[in-house]
């Protein structure tokens, strides 16, 4: 059973809220004042702390910042009157878990308190952490699977050497590491490691970026400048996306890879330098030199040394040790707390696609960290930070568009109305919602008072007795056609979103008919939906649906 401390100094509001916790079945330690809570909490195993901000000696904020000092504290939801913009800023900076308002919304309020409770068990379970294993050089090319083990060994014979060397593989794999990699473990580890990418340079300055320009060369040149390849004389310079230079330019570059010099523009002669060149691109460079895209001589002499790097898709068995390298590596940067990885998330990882490969997975994560409430991620952190949901609106997705006839408007939440008398769940009828605009836009014919019987899945009778089953004769037939008239009706005017529309109008109708045949009671419409409390309370949230609940 979750324990939950509530500290408040009005006691009618606290016991209250203890009564009304405790009937949602949690243990519940109450606390008058911050002095206390502090004195407490070391004796506690709460998952969970509500605290009010507002109290006599220590406010919640101050005792807030205490708690936080405390690497084990547990997540903290702040409660205040007074909701203004510094104090909510303030909450969040300082670790709250959320900040809620009084009078309290009560679903919402429970629904941030089941989640605060989930973190804080997952606060106790061990976080997954892989061991990590640096590239040759100290460099974090993370990955133990055996196309990483092959790539550190080829980098291991060629980085000692001074060959020309082409790293291929696609967008976002980590192509500038191993490039880093071979500098770090050559013998031009002290000098200089100049990245220049062909792509971010305008054509028409790649060539004068590269190889520099003699003063009065052409119109601004007011004093000569080297290049950047002459700039990193005795080190290696790294050029990104050679596929995509210039052919005017890439012949200059063969000739620094012939004769290891350069021509700086207008200078009369050519200037010799002393560097390494490392290569790197994701086009298809053969399929370029085919249609002349890429010279043919300079192709050629790239391939001396080729190392792939492979996509995530073919070592996703290191997504764990890259998710949590990632992980501390983004917390250093954005100069957080690491709050680790839990095993769901990891799993989570593992089975979704990584079309942006490593950078993608690394940018995912940085996002679910910037949002995260100081707990393990989790699985849905990472599903949150896929799909982009908006920042304050955590369990509210498209807040503000809510495509359901009877829901709310923006801000505020339509309370459950209808209780059905015992007895009606075995065999009463409910109709889909269906979103206002399509109802316009559907056939009305095939909607008007067609009732779906509430203990029957008319798609589950459906696949099992095929299409015949549910042809002209069946009493299916009209539910399925008014489901069919809907869809299309959403698809025609939610071009992209038409999925993620059905869904929300028949989640908030299932659920809302579900309350509806337990007459308010919460535990029983979880159980009757196959859901736990907490992920009802947050559906009811994301859905607008208010219980009417009072604290007395």
């Amino acid at each position: 059973m979750a324990q939950i401390l509530v500290v408040d100094d009005d006691a009618i509001l606290r016991e209250g809220l203890a009564d009304l916790l405790a009937e949602e079945g949690y243990a519940v330690v109450q606390a008058s004042s911050g002095t206390e809570a502090l004195a407490m909490l070391p004796g506690l195993e709460v998952q969970c702390i509500l605290m009010d901000v507002q109290m006599p000696g220590l406010d919640g904020l101050q005792v807030l910042k205490a708690m936080r000092r405390e690497p084990a504290c547990p997540p903290v939801v702040v409660m205040t009157a007074y909701g203004t913009t510094a104090t909510a800023i303030d909450a969040m900076k300082l670790g709250a878990f959320d900040y809620v308002l009084k009078p309290f919304d009560i679903p919402a309020l429970l629904a941030v308190a089941g989640r605060a409770a989930e973190a804080g068990a997952r606060l106790k379970e061990a976080p997954k952490q892989a061991p990590l294993r640096a590239a040759p050089g100290g460099q974090l090319l993370v990955g133990s699977s055996l196309p990483m083990q092959e790539l550190y060994k080829a980098i291991g014979r060629v980085a000692p050497t001074d060959a020309l060397v082409l790293v291929r593989g696609e967008s976002g794999t980590g192509k500038e590491l191993v490039a880093r990699s071979i500098w770090k473990n050559s013998a031009r580890a002290d000098g200089p490691f100049a990245v220049v990418n062909c792509v971010a340079i305008p054509d028409t300055l790649l060539e004068s970026e590269l190889f520099g320009y003699e003063k009065g060369s052409f119109t601004g040149a007011q004093q000569a400048k080297p290049g950047r390849i002459e700039q990193a004389a005795g080190g290696t310079v790294f050029l990104d996306e050679i596929g995509d230079m210039p052919l005017n330019v890439q012949a200059k570059f063969l000739r620094l890879l012939q004769e290891r010099q350069i021509e700086r523009i207008g200078a009369p002669n050519p200037v010799p330098v002393d560097v390494r060149i490392v290569a790197a691109t994701n086009v298809d460079l053969e399929r370029a030199v085919r249609e002349g895209r890429f010279r043919e001589d300079l192709y050629y002499r790239l391939k001396v040394v080729t190392l792939w790097l492979p996509p995530l898709r073919e070592r996703s068995g290191d997504v764990p040790e890259l998710a949590c390298a990632l992980l501390a590596r983004q917390a250093a940067s954005l100069g957080v707390p690491n709050p680790g990885i839990g095993a769901d998330a990891v799993d989570c990882l593992q089975k979704l696609e990584w079309p942006g490969n490593v950078r993608e997975l690394a940018n995912l994560l940085q996002t679910a960290l910037v949002f995260s409430d100081g707990s393990p991620l989790s699985r849905e952190d990472v599903l949150r930070a896929r799909e982009g949901e908006r920042a304050g609106a955590r369990d509210s997705k498209r807040a503000g568009s809510r495509p359901f006839p009877d829901g709310p408007a923006a801000g505020g939440a339509a309370p459950m109305a209808g209780n059905l008398a015992p007895g009606a769940w075995a065999g009463g009828q409910a109709r889909a919602a269906v979103p206002a605009d399509v109802l316009a836009e559907a056939p009305q014919d095939s909607l008007a008072s067609q009732a779906l019987p509430a203990a029957r899945d008319p798609f589950a009778e459906g696949r099992a007795a095929g299409d015949q089953a549910a042809g002209p004769g069946s009493d299916l037939m009209p539910a399925r056609k008014a489901l069919e008239a809907m869809a299309d009706a959403v698809l025609a005017s939610h071009a992209g979103s038409a999925f993620d529309v059905c869904m929300d109008a028949m989640g908030r109708a299932v659920v809302k008919r579900a309350l509806e045949l337990c007459q308010g009671n919460r535990s029983q419409a979880a159980r009757l939906l196959g859901l736990s409390r907490p992920t009802l309370l947050a559906r009811m949230e994301r859905y607008g649906l208010k219980v009417e609940t009072r604290i007395s």
